[in-house]
């Protein structure tokens, strides 16, 4: 597409736009197009029929072009993103040894720089929003808010409420009312926002006392908002659950009251028949975070056993790589892997499941369901145009499954969230990303000097001396 027609969907609106399909729940929908105004879908369905409805709008028109959902990454860690490599090559649970040090030596500038570092290249990736699980910087949590806001992202914003040691354990019997309070501001602080919705965190349950965890569960679940908590990712946080209370992470939470559609547990790779069953029937949703069980896992979760139960999921990045593209073909990769290679599936869910569970599955998991995810009238305009005349999908005879397979984030021209374009080939519109990376590049390599991170393994170069060290 020209500059011209960047300019028209630039415009404050209201735009009519006309790709060459639509990517609707059932699939690609040809000479479709969609009326998009004050931020929302004011009409999606047929061009001729839309043209009849809106007389006095004049089509932009888009070929070559698919109009389609933008991805949601249900699981996030937004001020991490100066780790990158850090963690590449190291055994699981590296959050004790990198993640939260490196937060912890972050200040109010890095973690701004940091968040907004992520959510730029959550949306050249074709996010649109994000859900990030709290920092552990000591940082105001409008400092993150304020990096999505200005970086143009949606973004459900956890606030973390641990009040106990997650290896010692707290046997107070109640909850830390400061916490309780935190957390009652934090929902009230975001109420009326347009991009920034409030979540409440947990880093793991044994991260909070048994009545903590009830209690911020219960004000979530007032609030119509959601608790992120990662539950049964690896093996050594089931066996500290075991030892503590006699019961695995999940089973745990269950049995203080904690689980129901309020509830986003991320990772949930190790889950037993029983915990599928208390999955589906609370109404528990998970993040499926494929590309993160390969990079630092102890295991693939179910997620085709999910989908077959009914259990709620999206598929979230864990900070690993924000290219949603290249995340529904992880989800789809892992399962084959893990599971349909074992058992002679050759679908694996068919390519629609995972873009369905990367968009509209996504938002229903973090509890934006009602407003983003999907391309539907009074839904929020949260869309992707991806050119579809690229060698890898031109010649595509099942446009689903070569989106899942062979799309990529290059083939995006244009990210949309809340109506407005925010990034055009890659780059923002509205602000200077250049200039946020450069930035970037100088706070990350201090902050990283200052962090007591601690490594197993040397870098890749440092370990190919070693290998061929005589």
């Amino acid at each position: 597409m020209n500059p011209s027609t960047r300019a028209l969907l630039d415009a404050p609106g209201p735009l009519f736009l006309e790709p060459d399909a639509v990517l609707l729940p059932a699939g690609p929908a040809d000479g479709h197009g969609v009326v998009v105004a004050d931020g929302s879908f004011r009409a999606v369905g047929p061009v001729e029929e839309l043209r009849r409805t809106h007389p006095h709008l004049e089509s932009v028109r888009l070929p070559g072009h698919l109009l389609m959902p933008g991805f949601v990454d249900a699981h996030h860690h937004l001020t991490q993103s100066f780790g990158s490599a850090l963690a590449f090559g190291e055994p699981s649970e590296i959050f004790r040894r990198v993640w939260v040090p490196l937060e912890r030596a972050l200040d109010e500038e890095s973690a701004y720089v940091a968040a907004k570092l992520a959510a730029l290249e959550a949306l050249r990736g074709g996010f649109t929003t994000v859900a990030d699980a709290g920092t552990r910087a000591a940082v105001d949590m409008e400092v993150v808010a304020s990096a999505t806001r200005d970086a143009g992202v949606r973004c459900v914003l956890g606030l973390v409420c641990n009040d106990a040691d997650d290896v010692a354990g707290d046997h107070a019997e109640d909850a830390d009312p400061a916490v309780l309070d935190r957390a009652d501001k934090h929902l009230a602080r975001y109420e009326g926002d347009p991009l920034v919705h409030a979540s409440l965190a947990v880093s793991v349950p044994e991260a909070a006392r048994s009545a903590t965890l009830r209690r911020v569960a219960r004000l979530a679940a007032q609030a119509g908002a959601t608790v992120q908590i990662h539950v049964n990712e690896h093996l050594a946080g089931v066996e500290r659950s075991l030892l503590r209370h006699g019961l695995r992470p999940l089973e745990h939470l269950h049995r203080v009251g904690a689980l129901g559609p309020h509830l986003l547990a991320a990772h949930a790779t190790l889950l037993t028949p029983g915990e599928l069953t208390l999955l589906a029937d609370t109404g528990t949703a998970v993040s499926y975070n494929p590309v993160a069980s390969a990079w630092k896992g102890n295991a693939v979760a179910p997620a085709l056993a999910m989908a077959e139960r009914g259990v709620r999921f999206g598929l979230g990045t864990d900070g690993t790589r924000g290219d949603g593209f290249r995340l529904a073909e992880a989800a789809e990769f892992a399962q084959r892997i893990a599971y349909g290679l074992a058992s002679g599936d050759s679908s694996c869910g068919a390519g629609w499941t995972w873009l369905e569970h990367a968009t509209r599955g996504g938002a229903d998991a973090v509890g934006l369901g009602a407003r983003t995810g999907t391309v539907a009238e009074g839904l929020a305009a949260d869309f992707l145009l991806v050119d579809v005349t690229h060698p890898e999908l031109a010649l595509s005879w099942d446009l689903p499954w070569e989106l899942v397979r062979r799309g990529n984030r290059d083939q995006i021209t244009a990210v949309f969230v809340g109506g407005r374009l925010r990034l055009w080939h890659g780059r923002p519109t509205a602000w200077d990303g250049a200039a946020l990376v450069s930035r970037a590049v100088e706070l990350a390599r201090a902050t990283v000097e200052r962090a007591p991170v601690t490594r197993a393994h040397p870098t890749s170069t440092a370990a190919r001396l070693r290998s061929t060290a005589p």
